[in-house]
């Protein structure tokens, strides 16, 4: 575990230890439409089954939000996409495998995992979830409120640490950039191999059609030359190995979309994350604090200004009462941003753990290229002796 949600020292191996979550599908109809979709949520390090909507998604997506303000919480995979029917089966295993991967980065958070509120909702079978979880943990307060780092929250960032934060938030949206890249390439990749797999099927069936001619046999046109009659045969024998091409490149596919697509997608939704928190810490504490420093400066003006108007004794105490009031609220504002900034750099330390990925990645993406590659090139070799005896002879 992390102490403190330091995970400085951590590697992907660590994370990876953590719980293993399957999310499936189990769809109830009604007639020839779906009413809703249910999945089947099972947790390894809880030994639980338990059955959500995308609702309960949705209500612990919120909460978490609440909770962990500063924490790298990605986004939910869409309810919905406009022009895609609700119940296609390409979108719903979509979202499937999109509210696993999900439930999978949250469950091995280094600080998340161990909070109630994930628990809850991995195993928990009650009806109608949503609320009952609003009901539990709306009220119980952020982790800056209960953290024990809080107090000490400016010990434990460095002091240029503001542009760091810049430095390292630009960094990793041009990273994102390029593994966004990557990933719509080994998409067509994948979508190639399918295709491939296609061609070679169709091939191999017209070679077998071509085989199976069933016109009546005439050497009226043929003048005797029987090379149709040899080609025939030799298509028989290779339709077989273009239907071994077609499997080959399937697995091949299935192969890029598991061990290459997947796991980027995995990758891209950690550093989507991170911008998201980014955005949420400038719009949100440093708006704070701004307003408070804002406030505290008119307080200021208008107690100069009553001095100089030579303002009763009552009136300036109530207005010195109030810039103290402010000077606390100040105070308490930049312990949270404090506290912020060290959550964002803990986050931007977990996102460079999550970045060990991508050369593992890549690795797999020339492993199963060789393999398919070799596997293919193997078939063709059969092939070419029979096609070689289909030439017509010199």
């Amino acid at each position: 575990m992390a102490e403190n949600g330091d995970v400085r020292h951590l590697k992907i191996t660590d994370i990876e230890e953590g719980d293993e979550i399957e999310v499936n599908l189990i769809p109830e109809k009604k007639g020839l439409f779906i009413k809703h979709v249910e999945y089947v949520v099972i947790s390894q390090k809880f030994s639980s089954q338990v059955y959500r909507r995308y609702n309960d998604f949705v209500a612990l997506h919120e909460l978490l939000l609440g909770r962990f303000p500063y924490r790298l919480i990605p986004k939910l995979p869409p309810k919905k996409i406009v022009g895609v029917f609700p119940g296609d089966s390409n979108f719903l295993e979509n979202r499937r495998k999109g509210l696993q991967r999900w439930l999978t980065l949250i469950s091995r958070h280094p600080v998340v995992k161990e909070d109630a509120l994930l628990s809850f909702f991995l195993t928990q079978s009650i009806a109608d979830l949503s609320s009952k979880m609003k009901d539990v943990f709306k009220s119980i307060p952020d982790e800056f409120t209960t953290s024990d780092l809080a107090a000490k929250a400016k010990d434990l960032v460095p002091p240029n640490n503001t542009n760091d934060f810049a430095t390292s938030r630009e960094q990793i949206r041009i990273i994102h950039h390029g593994v966004h890249k990557i990933k719509l390439i080994a998409d067509q990749i994948a979508i190639r191999s399918h295709r491939y797999a296609s061609d070679m099927e169709e091939l191999g069936n017209t070679l077998t059609d071509l085989a199976l001619d069933s016109a009546g046999r005439t050497s009226w046109g043929t003048g005797g030359n029987n090379s149709w009659s040899d080609m025939r045969k030799g298509f028989g024998i290779i339709s077989k190995e273009f239907s071994s091409l077609s499997s080959k490149a399937k697995e091949q596919g299935t192969a890029e979309e598991e061990q290459v697509c997947e796991r980027l997608n995995v990758l891209l939704e950690i550093l989507a994350g991170h911008q998201d928190l980014c955005e949420r810490v400038e719009k949100g504490v440093s708006h704070d604090h701004q307003v408070a420093l804002s406030r505290m400066m008119a307080l200021k003006k208008r107690q100069i200004q009553g001095v100089l108007k030579g303002s009763d004794a009552e009136s300036v105490a109530a207005l010195e009462n109030r810039m103290l009031q402010q000077e606390t609220v100040i105070a308490s504002v930049e312990l949270r941003t404090a506290f912020s900034l060290y959550c964002v750099r803990m986050e931007t330390a977990l996102v460079h753990v999550y970045l060990e990925t991508l050369a593992e990645i890549l690795n797999s993406l020339v492993s199963v290229q060789i393999t398919a590659h070799s596997e293919l090139a193997r078939v063709w070799k059969i092939i070419q002796p029979t096609v070689v005896n289909c030439l017509p002879k010199k």
